[in-house]
């Protein structure tokens, strides 16, 4: 790569294209051969080490954190700092609006990521490469998921950077950008370069020729047949925030295809087709009979197929191998008497997957191992095997290469031609040109043209589709309405928490006045002072996507250990008292952090079985006694309830607790780090955020906050056995789960932890000043975490429906 030249890298699908731009990024380190910079060799042991060198990359699966926001996204793993260290709030969000501005999204710095849509983020990954200013530049299908307007955007950045010197590498399989944009392009195949020439030297055949090893020379293949009878059929089909009086018709044999803009509806339109949602008007009719869909299993029945445009996250389940992923529609098939039979599973979908070409190592192999284009041929051959009469393909080819993509378009001649209606949506005008009998043309929602075969041109589909970027100006200017609705849920989730607790505390108080007493206050101040403590470090380890079971465990061991060493040691007692528990803590949380990244167990395996360790080990060492608040110094009793300002120093001991917890997650770059570990933690790795040191990390202070806890709790509550803590993790994990941190990691807030532990504290006090059974306290938090949790699921869907919408 040269300053202020672009140099194209094609090849088909598996050819090595990405594991060449994870090398240069540092992502993998090679096993022969070097890199490179000015001459020089390189070793590059990281994704910062390469970052270091001046090189950026746009990876092909964006490595964005739905959770953090937009600026946080940009600035990750490079963040400006202030002159204590903290992240420099005010000149990340100036220098993500300034970079956000070069790319032409015009959102708010502050916005979190998962309120944006596909392209906008793919718009914040390429922002995000910007910022680095650097000075090798590397693309890795850049365009994939954007529109036409935002790939001029992306050139005329591209154009800019030229200018500047920068050195890029563009790897990409739309062929129209590739000989747009290049200077130089290279050709992979199977691993090996095949040759690097001038893009003027190198013309399309060619350049097609040598990424396949063979002549490509109809990627649109000629269709004659006539049309068969209507098969489908929808009158005024609509459905709110999506589309409006949708009519089409679709033919056996025929190829009708749906343009416009990405957010213009033509997705949304083959979801209710497949009854993924549902019309709030209009029908749809199967051979000129009315049906409804309630499901995607209705729509089956009928013999509709689906292939999503969103691979990775609709189409295929990641972890699965490529039989399973393959079977899954005709699952049934496949298990006769309800027993599963993998021969009979091959049997299924080998034929398929042949005819697909696909390119595997066996049927076993994980299907996320395999390229873009082969997992688009796993879907392809999974749906296929239903069957269908009509078959929807959404972005069939997006993401594939030429040569793959040539099969996929003779396929789908080929299925035409045996008499299957095909949908196709694509956001590529030649494709749609090519390979459609009909175009129906979508602007926001609406139908605003048709187009017979030989009709249609680009200019034609592109002014129909839209009229000097309303859509996207309407989109813009309602944005910032539709961004607030998941933070109003939120503030009113807190609420909700608040309201909760005046549910409680008031009917109890008419009943027992005792709740608002000054001893009654103070003693729940007390409680959840150690309640926070501990739920702050439940939460530490969920952000990351983990759990820690074992926390009332470390809690009940550290604090025997604390009270045995201040009655061995009376004259060191507060002192030795806090290192020993802490220390205690310190080094339980950490086993549990070695062994869950080290040992790949899953964190909730590990943590129940070192509760059960932890808790033999602290009976053992307890052999049955007990210290009593005679058996330790006064000092060490006094510690925890010595009020300051009439406030108990456990209380003191908590609020300080939680601005320091307050200062790392939400000031410090680690902090960050770890909450993005969490929301996403191969995209983490990507960009070179060490994943596994910060789930250590988030389980070593943990522990030593579980020790510290500990330590509070033998002063507080004086007598001391093996029993202490016992089910108390149950509280715990309530706490921080009715408070909002998200089991699905990086997610939560210590506000929303404070109030989940108040509410908790002030529903057992309630119930305890009303003598109801304490029996019942554990069903009722069994409740409680039953109900935050519905409740934090339906802020997610809320939060996803409303990116949707502003998509649209």
């Amino acid at each position: 790569m040269r300053s202020g030249e672009v140099l194209a890298l094609l090849g088909e699908n598996g050819a090595g294209k990405s594991t060449c731009v994870k090398l240069l990024a540092g992502v993998y380190l090679p096993t022969g051969g070097h890199v490179e910079v000015d001459g020089k060799p390189v070793v590059f042991h990281s994704p910062h080490d390469a970052q270091a060198a001046g090189i950026s990359v746009m990876h092909q699966h964006p490595g964005l954190f739905p959770d953090l926001s937009v600026a946080e996204n940009i600035y990750l793993g490079h963040m400006p700092r202030d002159r204590f260290g903290g992240i420099d709030n005010a000149a990340m969000l100036a220098g993500a609006r300034r970079v956000l501005a070069t790319v032409g999204l015009d959102v708010p710095a502050e916005t979190r990521l998962g309120m944006l849509r596909t392209s906008e983020q793919q718009l914040v990954e390429i922002a995000r490469a910007l910022s680095l200013d650097a000075r090798v530049l590397i693309m890795d299908e850049p365009t994939a998921a954007l529109s036409q307007r935002e790939v001029e955007r992306l050139f005329t950045v591209v154009a800019d950077l030229r200018l500047h010197g920068v050195a890029m590498m563009f790897v990409g399989h739309r062929m129209d950008e590739i000989f747009r944009i290049a200077d130089r392009i290279a050709v992979l195949r199977d691993g090996r370069l095949i040759g690097v020439k001038p893009k003027a030297e190198l013309g399309r055949a060619a350049a097609i020729g040598m990424m396949v090893g063979r002549e490509v020379t109809d990627l649109y293949p000629q269709r004659s047949h006539a049309t068969g009878a209507l098969v489908l059929e929808a009158r005024g089909l609509s459905h709110a925030g999506g589309f409006s009086n949708i009519d089409l018709k679709l033919h056996a044999g025929e190829v009708l295809g749906l343009g416009g803009l990405v957010g213009s509806g033509r997705t949304e339109i083959a979801r209710v087709l497949f009854g993924i949602d549902q019309p709030d008007a209009g029908e749809i009719l199967i051979d000129g009979e009315a049906v409804r869909f309630a499901s995607a299993r209705d729509a089956m029945d009928a013999r509709i197929a689906y292939v999503s445009e969103d691979r990775m996250g609709q189409s295929l389940v990641m972890d699965f191998s490529i039989l399973d992923n393959a079977v899954l529609p005709v699952l049934d098939k496949a298990a006769r008497s309800g027993f599963y039979g993998t021969n009979r599973a091959i049997n299924l979908v080998s034929d398929w997957l042949k005819r697909m070409k696909l390119r595997f190592s066996g049927y076993a192999q994980p299907v996320k191992e395999l390229s873009g284009g082969n997992q688009q041929k796993v879907v392809l051959a999974k749906w296929l095997r239903t069957e269908p009469r009509v078959l929807i393909l959404d972005e069939p080819t997006q993401g594939i290469d030429v040569g793959t993509k040539a099969e996929v378009h003779a396929m789908v001649a080929d299925l035409a031609a045996q008499g299957m209606a095909i949908i196709l949506i694509s956001s590529e005008m030649p494709e749609l040109i090519g390979m459609c009998d009909r175009i129906i043309v979508l602007r926001e929602g609406h139908r605003t043209a048709e187009f017979a075969r030989g009709e249609a041109t680009q200019e034609k589909v592109l002014e129909a589709a839209t009229k000097a970027g309303e859509s996207a100006d309407a989109a813009q200017a309602t944005g910032e309405e539709k961004r607030k609705g998941p933070l109003d849920i939120l503030k009113r989730r807190e609420f909700g928490l608040l309201a909760a607790m005046l549910a409680v505390a008031i009917p109890v108080t008419i009943i027992n006045p005792r709740m608002v007493s000054a001893a009654n206050l103070t003693a729940v101040s007390m409680d959840a002072a150690l309640l926070v403590v501990a739920a702050l470090a439940q939460m530490l380890v969920l952000i990351t996507r983990n759990i820690d079971l074992s926390i009332a465990a470390v809690i009940g061991l550290s604090a025997y250990m604390a009270a045995s060493m201040v009655q061995a040691y009376p004259g060191l007692d507060i002192g030795i008292g806090l290192i020993t528990a802490c220390a205690v803590g310190g080094v339980a949380g950490l086993i549990n952090g070695l062994v869950v990244t080290r040992g790949k167990i899953p964190a909730i395996v590990v943590t129940l079985a070192s509760m059960s360790i932890f808790r033999g080990f602290n009976s053992i060492w307890a052999a049955g006694d007990q210290i009593s608040a005679d058996e330790v110094t006064q000092a060490w009793l006094d510690m925890t309830g010595l009020k300051i300002a009439g406030v108990p120093l456990i209380v003191v001991i908590a609020i300080v607790i939680l601005c320091l917890g307050y200062v790392l997650l939400y000031r410090t770059a680690i902090g960050r780090e770890l909450f993005a570990a969490g929301s996403n933690p191969d995209g983490a790795r990507l960009i070179g955020i060490p994943v596994d040191r910060r789930i250590l990390l988030a389980f070593g202070m943990a522990g030593l906050l579980g020790g510290l806890c500990g330590a509070l709790w033998a002063s507080r509550y004086a007598t001391i056995d093996a029993r202490v803590a016992l089910g108390f993790e149950l509280t715990v994990i309530a706490s921080a789960v009715v408070g909002g941190v998200a089991i699905r990691g990086g997610s939560g807030t210590l506000l929303g932890i404070i109030l989940g532990a108040l509410t908790l504290l002030v529903i057992k006090n309630g119930l305890t000043l009303v003598r109801v059974d304490p029996l019942w306290l554990q069903g009722v938090y069994g409740l409680v975490i039953l109900v935050a949790i519905g409740i934090d699921t339906f802020i997610v869907r809320r939060a996803e429906q409303a990116r949707q919408a502003r998509a649209r």
